[in-house]
């Protein structure tokens, strides 16, 4: 037994040395596509390639509802893959009646670049900029996915939407590292945030979350910390049985997905 509590003890020392030495390699989990790559989804779409200030190009790809657009989703999702598997999520939005704008971020699928906080939230603002300037629409909403709710939120603070959703959320990325190391990696200084619980309280428009009880991710208790943050009005979806990557097989959140944009 103590042989097992000292290795145990040693493993979480290692990967949070690790975390803390490398922390792009935990955060970051890009697959990079190659320039030729056709995206095959089964909804129509158009692929867009949008220029950043300091000469990179994000890749987004616009999904259209088949009927009368009820407005309009900016969609930053999770910190691993490319649009062609967060592409399979359009649907969800589509079928509701939502047009939806996903963009890769830098370093990511066939975007150009290497992924940092700093560069993710200044290429937040260029993709919604691109999008005033390109494709029109009544309604903005800006929905973010585990780590991309620290960008959302980020931009929603200065662009203020008509509804900021959030799915699978921490409170800030610390939250979302394993208990064991979270004593350990308070000796470190953290280099990246993304955190949610400063931007909230500043956040002017409507404010949904989106949380499963069994998300081995993002625990469920670092999303409650951002509930007593919430105004009236808000919800938060708390989704019995749900993990980090499921949520939209649950009807639960399919329906409490459909009340909020509606």
């Amino acid at each position: 037994m103590l042989l097992i509590l000292a290795f145990a003890a040693s493993l979480v020392i290692v990967s949070s040395g690790l975390f803390y030495i490398f922390p792009e390699k935990f955060i970051f989990q890009p697959k990079i596509l190659a320039a030729d790559h056709v995206f095959q989804f089964d909804q129509p779409f158009s692929e867009h390639f949008i220029k950043t200030p300091d000469g990179e190009t994000l890749n987004a790809l616009l999904f259209k509802s088949s009927t009368p657009s009820k407005g309009f989703i900016l969609y930053f999702h999770g910190n691993a893959g490319n649009l062609q598997r967060w592409g399979t999520y359009a649907i969800d939005f589509t079928e509701l009646g939502y047009d939806i704008l996903m963009v890769d971020y830098r370093g990511y699928g066939k975007s150009t670049g290497k992924p940092s906080e700093v560069d993710f939230y200044a290429d937040a603002q260029v993709v919604l900029d691109w999008t005033k300037a390109n494709i029109p629409f009544s309604r903005l909403i800006i929905y973010g996915r585990s780590l991309g709710s620290g960008v959302a939120t980020q931009l929603a603070v200065k662009n203020t939407p008509e509804l900021l959703i959030l799915e699978t959320p921490f409170n800030e990325l610390r939250g979302a590292i394993n208990t064991p190391m979270q004593p350990l990696l308070a000796l470190f200084p953290a280099r990246y945030h993304f955190p949610n619980d400063k931007n909230i309280p500043l956040l002017k428009c409507r404010k949904v979350i989106f949380h499963g009880t069994l998300d081995w991710v993002v625990p469920l208790s670092s999303a409650l910390k951002l509930k007593p943050l919430l105004s009236q009005g808000d919800r938060f979806f708390i989704i019995e049985g749900g993990g980090h990557r499921n949520l939209n097989k649950f009807k639960e959140f399919q329906k409490g997905l459909a009340q909020v944009l509606n």
